[in-house]
């Protein structure tokens, strides 16, 4: 990849798995205005599924840009991968709620054994870094900032998932004569333009623009590390640049919001209030969540430049946009 003083060199060849998501669509932009061949590969496809399809309007048309439509658990994976720079592992099946119970088996096969897949795989293709995009989930709920070498304490089976995906990746980079490293970004709540319309800032925005009134679980009083997309994404590509070798590094803003400050917010940016339906918190939702960052800025030089006004705005701008389209 192209980096620093390495950019007048050659175009690197990059993977991004989940390309069509949230944060692999911003991603796959980024890398390819960095000057990368970027290979997307996601179950979704375009002509399909229209947030795909939206998601990579721009990178669709790009001459360094290829999508392969395939699933991680059965498509052959060495081949796609062979002569890249780096793998960027962000496929995954989301979300806390719908981890328990009979849906579980799919979030083993997405997020474990896909994962094993992934990894075996960059293995075979002799790829140097692999990325993997994990949850501040894995720590459970915690007092203070929560540094890497907390003990993990998922309070779901989705961050059980993710906590196996992490493993996997360390187990393979730490066997001996491996020529693979794996940077684990632990991911804090993440929000921004394109965001899953199942996450809070997303569901408030458009509660006060008139759409389905937001459901709230609990009291408002849980607060999250909000983390905007471009500085995560930022952090991704300085985590397949920088000579951080095997790690796990938390990528968060460092800074603890409560769900009732992000409504007086929303509710600030756009004139209107946010209409609240309240039900009883659920199981697996941490109390609050906050990121000791000092590992990223000393690993990857890496600080989040977005305040939560800000990227709230963004994501506000997106949303009018989008309306002003259809």
């Amino acid at each position: 990849m192209r980096h620093g003083s390495d950019q007048r060199q050659a175009p690197s060849r990059v993977v991004v798995t989940g390309a069509a998501g949230f944060i692999g669509s911003h991603l796959v932009e980024a890398l390819l205005a960095d000057g990368n061949t970027v290979v997307g590969v996601d179950r979704r496809a375009p002509h399909t599924d229209p947030a795909a399809a939206l998601h990579l309007e721009r990178a669709l048309t790009h001459p360094r840009f290829s999508l392969v439509t395939a699933d991680l658990r059965t498509c052959p994976l060495a081949v796609l991968f062979r002569h890249s720079r780096a793998v960027f592992h962000l496929a995954a099946l989301p979300g806390v709620r719908g981890s328990w119970g009979e849906r579980f088996g799919e979030y083993a096969s997405s997020n474990v054994f896909a994962t094993e897949r992934v990894v075996s795989a960059c293995e075979e293709a002799r790829v140097p870094r692999l990325v993997y995009a994990s949850s501040s989930s894995v720590y459970g709920s915690g007092a203070g900032a929560t540094q890497e070498t907390t003990a993990p304490h998922p309070e779901s089976p989705y961050a059980v998932s993710k906590l196996a995906g992490e493993q996997l990746c360390l187990a393979h980079a730490g066997q001996a004569g491996a020529t693979l490293t794996a940077v684990v970004l632990r991911l804090f709540t993440v929000y921004g333009p394109r965001q899953r319309p199942d996450m809070l800032i997303g569901r408030a925005l458009a509660a006060a623009l008139g759409g389905p009134e937001l459901t709230l679980y609990g009291d408002g009083g849980h607060s999250r590390d909000f983390t905007f997309v471009g500085d995560v994404v930022r952090a991704a590509v300085a985590a397949a640049t920088r000579p951080a070798g095997t790690s796990v590094i938390n990528v968060g803003a460092g800074v603890s919001t409560s769900v009732a400050e992000v409504l007086s917010t929303v509710e600030e940016l756009t004139g209107h209030p946010v209409p609240v339906v309240r039900l009883p918190a659920q199981a697996g939702d941490v109390d609050a969540t906050l990121a000791d960052r000092s590992r990223a800025a000393e690993l990857l030089g890496w600080a989040p430049r977005t305040t939560l006004r800000q990227g709230v705005s963004r994501q506000l701008a997106h949303l009018t946009a989008d309306a002003l389209r259809t």
